[in-house]
């Protein structure tokens, strides 16, 4: 249950990055002194990369299931 909340805290994470990046490229439209935007794109990229160490962390270790929910029923 521990790995599920930080995988959606990652996804939250991802998402609060993307749309601050948003609202730096329409701040600093023009200006070639921030990097605001680029920044923004490594944070989301180093917590994608993050996002799939834990998923592939979650199915190794069994916390994760890679079945539908319908074959658990039985």
């Amino acid at each position: 249950m521990f790995l599920k909340a930080v995988i959606f805290i990652v996804i939250a994470l991802i998402l609060l990055s993307l749309v601050t990046s948003l609202f730096f490229l329409f701040k600093d439209q023009g200006s070639t002194q921030s990097k605001r935007t680029v920044y923004g794109l490594g944070t989301r990229v180093s917590l994608g990369i993050l996002l799939i160490i834990l998923v592939i962390y979650g199915l190794y270790t069994g916390q994760l299931g890679n079945t539908p929910p319908w074959e658990q029923l039985n």
